[in-house]
């Protein structure tokens, strides 16, 4: 199964970024970043990476808009088809989760294309049926929730920082894979990202948010306190995806040491996974606007305007 879109002409078939080749089985194969891969769109070359071998960004913004454009269509795609779409982004804390996502929803309309961002659940939340209070915010007809950490806080940060029981801990992962079933069963397709970052550069990271003032709010209490706990965060991860890395919902792991990369490779798989065409609507041709009707403006010196200090 592949992603259909309506041929225009042959150079805009070369600059879609992405879709070919999807698992059998119903799965989509993971996609790897590697250099070679030039289906994901232009082939990388040496003049596209910095001495580090990173995305230089003329490239990299260049793919990025490519993968935007697409996201628009499908955007349309879901719409009209009321299809319904949950996408979860988890890993590490400053594995890249939130830039990723602010990528995806930066060219899309929020009506069709929301963010689920949740804070630490209320006493009464904590009475609750677990994932209650993630049921709230599943997707309508012709919506797509992008999930900005999921029900997985529970499998990983829950656990690790004792927020939970340990007998709270074993039922969720023995029931979580069945409230999966249940929201595919139900007709949503769910998409399940793992940002994995290496201890270095999650180390780096943390330090440039700690002397950046406009990146300093990233860092929490909670922050601090995992960077002494790599290993018990390793071994949660690795339980959690034992029990929940399944065939009918697999997790599909994002090599996030590299941003740029990081977020072209994961929009761009992401685009695999849905099946949609080009119903993009043509470009609008404005009518002439209509002659003024004798409309008199009130003086300016009566409004208050923001000073022009710029």
């Amino acid at each position: 199964m592949a992603k259909k879109t309506k041929k225009k002409d042959k150079g805009k078939d070369e600059s879609v970024a992405i879709v070919d080749e999807v698992k059998s089985n119903g799965a989509s194969a993971e996609v790897t970043p590697t250099q070679e891969d030039s289906e994901q769109g232009a082939p990388i070359t040496d003049k596209h990476l910095t001495q580090k071998g990173k995305l230089k960004e003329d490239y990299y913004e260049t793919e990025m808009l490519k993968l935007q454009e697409e996201l628009v269509k499908l955007q349309y795609w879901v719409k009209e088809k009321g299809l319904r779409v949950i996408v979860l982004f988890e890993g590490r804390d400053a594995a890249g989760k939130g830039g990723v996502i602010k990528r995806i929803i930066e060219r899309t309309n929020p009506r069709t294309l929301r963010v689920v961002a949740l804070g630490i659940p209320s006493d009464v939340e904590k009475t609750q049926w677990y994932f209650q209070r993630w049921v709230a915010h599943l997707p309508a007809a012709g919506e797509i929730v992008l999930f900005d950490r999921s029900w997985y806080t529970r499998a990983i940060t829950e656990y690790v920082h004792g927020f939970c029981t340990e007998a709270e801990y074993r039922e969720f992962l023995q029931s979580c894979p069945q409230f999966e079933r249940m929201i595919m069963r139900s007709g949503i397709i769910l998409l399940k990202y793992w940002f994995s970052v290496s201890d270095e550069e999650q180390e780096r990271r943390f330090k440039q948010r700690a002397s950046d003032p406009r990146r300093r709010w990233k860092l929490s209490p909670m922050d601090l306190k995992s960077r002494d706990m790599w290993v018990e965060y390793s071994q949660a991860k690795d339980r959690m995806f034992a029990f929940t890395d399944t065939k009918g919902s697999p997790w599909y792991v994002v090599n996030a040491d590299d941003k740029r990369r990081a977020r072209l490779n994961c929009i761009s798989h992401l685009l695999t996974q849905i099946p949609y065409e080009d119903i993009l609507p043509p470009p609008l041709e404005l009518p002439a606007r209509k002659p003024g009707s004798g409309y008199m403006r009130p003086p300016i010196d009566e409004q208050t305007f923001v000073p022009n200090r710029y």
